[in-house]
């Protein structure tokens, strides 16, 4: 199965995490990728303890400008390699790939190598991409497709991003 979280508003990477932490307490095997992204979120921190859940992060710690660099496509293509790995091991029930629509839309992964990992994917594997603009040929694929807006959020008025809720 193929799950996409993907739109403007806030909450993609959350509902991701969310349904790791359900996999994991059924005795679920979980790896997450988190492309673009390196930092030591609030999150990573307990994810890192629970035993059944793989956490890698492919990115160099700030955000892509619109035109990325060769570091930024040498790091994402690091970590698709890494999640091809973990896919093809078997050993994971749930894989989630973190803002990979992202770095699909800028151009840094290219479109046939994603589409690979899904249907290269064992059927028993969950697969959860995550990100702004998913292509329409892999929303085409899921199974789900979940589309979070952004119709107010309290940014614009000036709050920063706070620990333990946004970072």
């Amino acid at each position: 199965m193929l799950q996409i979280y993907t739109g403007t508003g806030k909450g993609k990477t959350t509902a991701s995490l969310g349904l790791s932490l359900r996999a994991s307490g059924a005795g679920l095997k979980v790896y997450i990728g988190q492309f673009a992204k390196k930092g030591c979120y609030s999150e990573i921190k307990i994810l890192k303890k629970i035993k059944n859940i793989t956490f890698e992060q492919y990115g160099r710690g700030c955000f892509i400008n619109p035109k990325p660099t060769a570091l930024d496509k040498k790091l994402a293509k690091a970590g698709l390699l890494k999640a091809m790995n973990a896919v093809g091991s078997k050993k994971y029930q749930l894989v989630i790939l973190d803002e990979i629509n992202i770095v699909l839309n800028l151009g840094i992964l290219d479109l046939e190598d994603v589409l690979g990992i899904i249907k290269n994917a064992p059927k028993n594997i969950e697969l959860v991409f995550t990100g702004r603009n998913a292509h329409p040929r892999i929303i085409e694929l899921a199974d789900l497709v979940s589309e979070i807006i952004d119709k107010k959020h309290y940014y614009k008025n000036g709050v920063k991003a706070r620990k333990g809720i946004e970072l």
